[in-house]
């Protein structure tokens, strides 16, 4: 039978630095978050999930407190309990709870989160009674979040303001509540499966990825066998497992002990003024936005200073405090430069390369006796070569005579370059403008297709009923509406259901973006730069099918655009078409722009779909055909004073 107990802490191997991230989180867990990526298979559930064997296994709570308030009301109270400290209520009953530890699923709704009217309990008793969402059952034990980054906006709405805030309010169906939420917050996620929006992010103190290290075979052969004995394994195995099981178990009790002290000692940790300036120097230095750095920086200070038994703040603390909060949201390297106030450098810039000549003496290897004499043999045997090769008078002479021109083709054909790089600042532009404001991506509301997102009042006539906002709509009224129905035909009815109760379902689903690539195919673009504007279009091609979004080609040259492809999820035929596109004649920039409107608006009728377009232009800016001309196939010399022989400039 498969042991469904979480893995323990001691028997993953490695990832040494998450795991004392983890364990400065649970020594200060109101400020200290930890955000881990990685990808498949590398630990990070296991990781956050093995914090409940180190975390202090229970919390003194009041008695019958649903929102797990502490006895000395330190980490704030919720609107219940202080409604009856207002009444004059004495509260002096305390009791030790197991730690919650609650895991927040990929689909979950935004009631079963902050909480929502309890249906039963008010139909009965004919009052709204409030039930507590899993925010209010995490507070001061853990949070756990996994795939962060594939929740609903709505969702993450809320948890960046939890984060911010500390607390959850809830209003609706008539009732204000107002409770406190300050668990140990842990989330994971897989880069590869999407983005993560750059404001949670930065909630985050601490975020450290699964993939920095590479086990050894040796360490692989260690975890299966970790694996296998927790599990379960082979009798032979067994008996050894169970001894490693005893070991980890103790070891994580001292942990668990170790954890408990510091965060009594937390308080009493002290770190001057001038360490404090010296981790705002050096979150200037690394040009970090805003000062969450800083902030972050010195409550891992702070919390190192507890966990290692000391009351005041060390070299090393700071230097664990750089590394974990300020580093990752540097944006500056040695070797980049920001202007100060005055207009100093605060770092230098890096030397240009040597000259190519130099560069190459000084990538060749150091000179010894015996490459001396390989060198002398090469070159002899060059000069042999070169004689061999030499053309005598006639051959040079009907190498000098004049060639005949070569007719120049109307239209060419270039390979894709293979070593384009795009600047980083153009792809996070490309996502960020797919994505919206904020990081957000557009949404589509409807009353029939999509996810429940809230109910609403009816409106339309083809809707889908929200039965349970109905019936807490209708919950409050039904004593007085049992009374009135006494002695009419509606007095045996159980629920009461009045026409204004009636709520129906908002739907929403993510909108689709659909990209639109209008690559230059002109002569000019041709004899200069096409190879790499398609090496270029290639790249943000891919891009942007990462994203799942919707791409269209249109190529312009000659006397007019045309779609190459139209609208399509098909990375693959986009790139062939793209590959195999000629080359050659005039821009006609402007019959392109009006194609790819007309696109974008057909697409957005026909597929309902589509929230938002982006077109993409890739061209070197000399349109030289006008719209008409390519329209109409007709121009007017006297709309262009530069125009010659009856044709555009």
């Amino acid at each position: 039978m498969r042991d469904t107990r979480s893995f323990p802490f001691g028997l993953i191997v490695d990832q040494q630095k998450i795991k004392h991230a983890l364990l400065l989180s649970a020594t200060n867990p109101k400020s200290i978050g930890v955000l881990i990526s990685g990808g498949h298979g590398t630990g990070k559930s296991v990781l956050a999930r093995s914090m409940s064997r180190i975390a202090p296994s229970h919390i003194q709570i009041i008695q019958g407190s649903e929102y797990n308030i502490h006895p000395d009301l330190e980490d704030g109270v919720d609107s219940f309990l202080l409604q009856r400290l207002h009444n004059g209520e004495q509260i002096t009953d305390t009791e030790f709870v197991p730690t919650p530890i609650v895991q927040i699923p990929l689909g979950v709704m935004e009631d079963s989160l902050v909480g929502a009217v309890d249906l039963e309990n008010s139909l009965e008793t004919g009052t709204p009674i409030f039930s507590p969402g899993l925010l209010a059952k995490a507070h001061r034990g853990i949070l756990y979040i996994d795939d962060i980054n594939l929740l609903d906006d709505e969702v993450i709405d809320i948890l960046i303001k939890v984060m911010s805030d500390g607390c959850v309010n809830v209003e609706r169906e008539g009732l204000s509540v107002t409770y406190p939420c300050r668990p140990l917050i842990i989330a994971s996620y897989n880069p590869e499966e999407g983005e993560l929006r750059e404001h949670l992010h930065d909630r985050f103190a601490i975020t450290l990825s699964a993939d920095a290290t590479r086990l050894s075979t040796e360490e692989r052969v260690v975890a299966v066998d970790n694996v296998i004995g927790f599990e379960g394994g082979t009798q032979q195995n067994s008996a050894r497992a169970e001894e490693n099981l005893r070991i980890v178990e103790v070891e994580e009790q001292a942990l668990r002990t170790r954890v408990e002290m510091a965060r009594m000692r937390l308080d009493k940790v002290q770190i001057t003024t001038s360490q404090i300036q010296h981790l705002c120097e050096e979150a200037t230095r690394a040009g970090c936005e805003g000062q969450r750095a800083e902030i972050f920086a010195t409550e891992i200070s702070k919390a190192s200073a507890a966990l290692d038994g000391r009351n005041a703040v060390n070299k090393e603390d700071l230097q664990k405090a750089v590394v974990l909060a300020i580093l990752p949201r540097a944006t500056l390297f040695p070797g980049d430069t920001i202007e100060s106030g005055d207009g100093d450098n605060v770092m230098n810039a890096p030397p240009p390369p040597p000259p190519q000549g130099v560069q190459q003496i000084l990538e060749q290897p150091p000179m010894t006796e015996d490459n001396h004499d390989q060198d002398a043999d090469d070159t002899e045997n060059e000069i042999e070569e070169e004689k061999q090769v030499e053309p005598d008078d006639s051959e040079r002479e009907e190498d000098q005579s004049d060639p005949e021109p070569m007719a120049i083709p109307e239209e060419f054909f270039f390979d894709v370059a293979k070593d384009v790089h795009l600047d980083p600042s153009l792809l996070k532009v490309s996502r960020w403008t797919r994505r919206g404001r904020g990081g957000k991506r557009a949404k589509i509301f409807s009353l029939l297709r999509g996810r429940f997102v809230k109910a609403i009042f009816p409106k339309g006539k083809k809707a889908r009923l929200a039965v349970a906002a109905t019936l807490r709509a209708a919950a409050p009224y039904q004593k007085s509406r049992r009374k009135r129905a006494i002695g009419t035909r509606k007095e045996g009815r159980l629920v009461h259901v009045f026409k204004d109760d009636f709520r129906i379902k908002r739907m929403s689903r993510k909108a689709g973006t659909l990209v639109i690539f209008c690559v230059d195919a002109s002569g000019s673009m041709a004899l200069n730069r096409m190879n790499a504007a398609k090496g270029a279009a290639i790249q943000l091609l891919s891009d942007a099918y990462k994203s799942r979004d919707k791409i269209a080609l249109i190529t312009f040259h000659g006397d007019s655009a045309q779609v190459l492809v139209p609208p399509t999820k098909s990375m693959a035929l986009t790139k062939n078409r793209l590959e195999a596109m000629p080359c050659g004649g005039g821009s006609p920039l402007a019959h392109s722009l009006m194609l790819a409107a007309q696109t974008a608006l057909n697409t957005m009728k026909v597929k309902q779909d589509v929230g938002r377009v982006v077109i993409v232009l890739i061209t070197d800016g000399r349109a030289n055909i006008p719209l008409e001309l390519s329209m109409d196939h007709t121009f007017t010399p006297s709309t262009d004073p530069e125009s010659k022989d009856g044709m555009p400039s």
